[in-house]
């Protein structure tokens, strides 16, 4: 039956080597940054990325504009497309009036619209059918998705730089003890070395 005893590596000891010391000592310091220096990361990529989609949604806001259009063209039969996760949608022809002026144009209306349908559909400066400007919610989904990548990505450079000097003091520990056996062993064997 094993028995641990706590904080060994930080007692005076004869058995206590340097590596041991040392690697105690990296725990100690891995505890502390996987508490603090994490966290922190991930605040500040979260907030980073949150001024950084911010910034994208309040230019898109500024470039792309949105009109109440009816649907035209015949809708197909086939599956919509999906975009990058968002809503299905199809590509169709769409009228709407603007500053009295009758437009027609190729955008993206939801699945499931049907012809003479009144949809929203969102144009840039140069009259391209584009996707709707990020709203709240998907900034702040942004935000939490890069701070917790940060803070994991903080936490993998934490655990990768602990187990290599836990590596380094392994060795370390062995030539220590390779060394003390090679002067033991000829007094404790009564063998000549």
């Amino acid at each position: 039956m094993r028995t641990r005893v706590r904080g060994w590596r930080w007692r005076r000891n004869p058995l206590r080597r340097r590596s041991d010391v040392v690697e105690a000592w990296t725990v100690l310091a891995v505890a502390v940054l996987l508490l603090l220096a994490a966290p922190l990361a991930g605040a500040v990529v979260g907030w980073w990325a949150h001024g950084d989609a911010q910034a994208v949604a309040d230019e898109q806001r500024a470039d792309r504009h949105r009109v109440r259009a009816e649907v035209t063209g015949q809708v197909p039969d086939s599956p919509p497309t999906v975009q990058g996760g968002r809503e299905r949608s199809y590509r169709v022809a769409v009228r709407w009036t603007e500053a009295g002026a009758t437009r027609t144009a190729i955008a993206r209306v939801p699945a499931g619209t049907d012809r003479g349908d009144m949809v929203d559909v969102w144009f840039d400066s140069r009259g391209r059918s584009v996707a709707p400007p990020p709203d709240g919610t998907a900034i702040w989904q942004h935000t939490l998705t890069m701070g917790a990548c940060g803070a994991g990505g903080a936490i993998a450079v934490i655990l990768l730089g602990h187990s290599v000097v836990r590596a380094a003091a392994h060795r370390h520990r062995l030539s220590e003890w390779e060394r003390d056996w090679a002067l033991t062993e000829p007094q404790w064997t009564r063998r000549r070395a």
